[in-house]
Parts: C-alpha cells; structure tokens; sequence
C-alpha cells in the first residue's frame, strides 16, 4: 500500500496527464499503479475523482478541489526541506548552545567566537558560562569547554590545549615575605583559597608526586577565579591558579611563580559534545573553529 504523500503526488501527476498512462510515464511507475492510487483515494474519500473511459479520463469537480489541496501540500513538504536542508558554509544559519567556565569564556571563548560570527550572521550563539559541568539537555548545550578530565560517557570528548598549574606571587610579596622553598614554607605564608562551588570546600593545591596543599587559614577566600586572581595582583596573598589566567601576568612580570620544580602535570582543556544523533552543520562548523582557536598557543597560550 502506497503511503499518503505517494497517492497525493500520483493524484497530481494524473491531473496535469491526458491519460494514466502519460502519468505513469512521468512518474516512472505502472499505469496499474496510478489506476490503484486513484482507486484508494476514491475509496478514502467516497468520491468520485476522474471519470474514465477508453479513450480518455476527465477529472471531477471534487478531484480538482482535491488536487489544489494536494499541491498546496506537497510544496510545503518540498519548502520545510529545502529551508531546513544542508546549507553551503556560507549560508549556514541557528541556534548553538555553548557552555564554559567563566573566565575562559569572558577572556578568550568570546573574541574567538567573533571572527566567525561576523562571517555567518545566520548563526545564534547561546553562551552559558558555570564553572561547574552543565547539563546538556536541560540546558539545551550543544558544545562544551572544561578544563580537567570528562568521565560522563555521554559526551564524546576531544584535548584541545594543556593547562599547566602555577603557584604565583607579586614581588612585592615575595620581597616581604621571602621565597618558598618548599611546600611546608608555603603553607606559611599568605595564601588565597578557591571555593568549590559544589561542595563550599576550598580547592586543594596540586603539587608533582600527588602531594598537595589545602589552604585551611587563607587570607581571602573566593569561589571566583578571576576575583582571586586580583587579590594576588594586589599582593595580599600567593596562589595556585591556571595558566591561561597567570601567562599575561608572568610575561609583563607582574606575577612570579614559585616551586616550579614539584609542578603538577598539567590538565587538559577539552571540548565535548553530547553523543546523540547527526551533528548539524552549523555546530559542527563552530565546533571544528574552536578546536582550531584554542590549539593555537598564540592565541591560548599554555606558558609564559
């Protein structure tokens, strides 16, 4: 049995023939075949839709009601795919849902986004910015940006750059407070503590040969990296933070990093996406340009 988009498309090739023959023909089919359609459709409708005889079939009042329904039909099918087909690049348009810790979004994501924005105006970026990961169905999120390992199986993930740790002072501090030499000579000296935001628990500082530091006594306390980062600038205490907030800082000289020697490996900044169905071209084209970006060490730079 022939669906109903198929009678209706053998409904108006039969209309626009002199015979069904000259229908089948245009349509590759059987004349059988467009005699059955038409059959079904007058079966389905109780009406007559062509009178036939052996030299000639007339459509009815009814069937020409029928047809120009079925036209109106059939090209709206044939828009909703042609608007929502694959488009060439340079037409590619929609929604993409992103998601990425704060202060890579606001200091980097952002001005790496533009160039592409302005090459597709078509495209609508929707930027969620959590330090914590984010639920990608809820939130609707297309692509994301972590830093640190992605062990959820429902994300296909992919390294983009390192992120190294550095444990960063101003001069000035150091100049008051002298220079750690080791791990328990830190501990001694003004520290700054991140707050996880998940559990309200300080963040440990990560050292080589899984030794840390959990500063319980810190001179300030935040759950903002970026609000951390201004306390140590001012020199009111040392800390361990990312390069990518640290390098503009360690080249002007600003900030100096202490005990590079026990150093942590450094974490990888990924990018995921969730792992469900077809990627559509514009997500796979701001997914590909951000992988670009941010494996750039000029543009995402990794060391001083």
């Amino acid at each position: 049995m022939l669906n109903r988009m198929e009678l209706l498309k053998i409904l108006c090739a039969a209309a626009e023939a002199s015979s069904f023959r000259e229908a089948a023909t245009r349509l590759s089919i059987s004349p059988q075949s467009v005699t059955r359609a038409i059959q079904e459709l007058e079966q389905q409708f109780g009406e007559i839709l062509f009178h036939r005889s052996t030299r000639q079939v007339q459509i009815t009042a009814f069937g020409q009601s029928l047809v120009a329904q079925a036209q109106q039909t059939l090209a709206s099918v044939d828009h909703l795919f042609q608007r929502n087909a694959r488009h060439p690049s340079n037409e590619i348009s929609g929604r993409v849902g992103i998601t990425a810790p704060h202060a890579i979004g606001r200091r980097f994501l952002v001005q790496l986004l533009v160039p592409l924005l302005r090459e597709h105006p078509g495209l609508q970026v929707e930027l969620r910015l959590e330090d914590e990961m984010t639920d990608a169905v809820s939130a609707q999120i297309d692509i994301g940006i972590r830093v640190g390992m992605i062990r959820d199986r429902r994300y296909i993930a992919r390294p983009m750059a390192k992120v190294p740790l550095h444990v960063v002072a101003s001069p000035q501090l150091l100049a008051a407070s002298g220079t750690p030499a080791n791990i328990e000579q830190l501990h001694q000296r003004p520290l700054s503590a991140l707050i996880d935001r998940r559990s309200g628990k300080p963040w440990p500082w990560l050292f080589a040969n899984n030794e840390q530091l959990l500063p319980e006594l810190a001179a300030f306390i935040s759950d903002d990296a970026e609000a951390e980062l201004e306390v140590v600038l001012a020199g009111l205490a040392f800390a361990q933070v990312p390069s990518y907030l640290a390098v503009p800082y360690l080249r002007s000289g600003a900030l100096v990093t202490v005990l590079e020697d026990i150093a942590p490996s450094a974490w990888d900044l990924f990018i995921y996406r969730p792992q469900r169905g077809p990627v559509s071209p514009r997500v796979r084209l701001v997914f590909d340009h951000l992988v670009a970006q941010f494996s750039d060490k000029t543009l995402f730079p990794e060391q001083p």
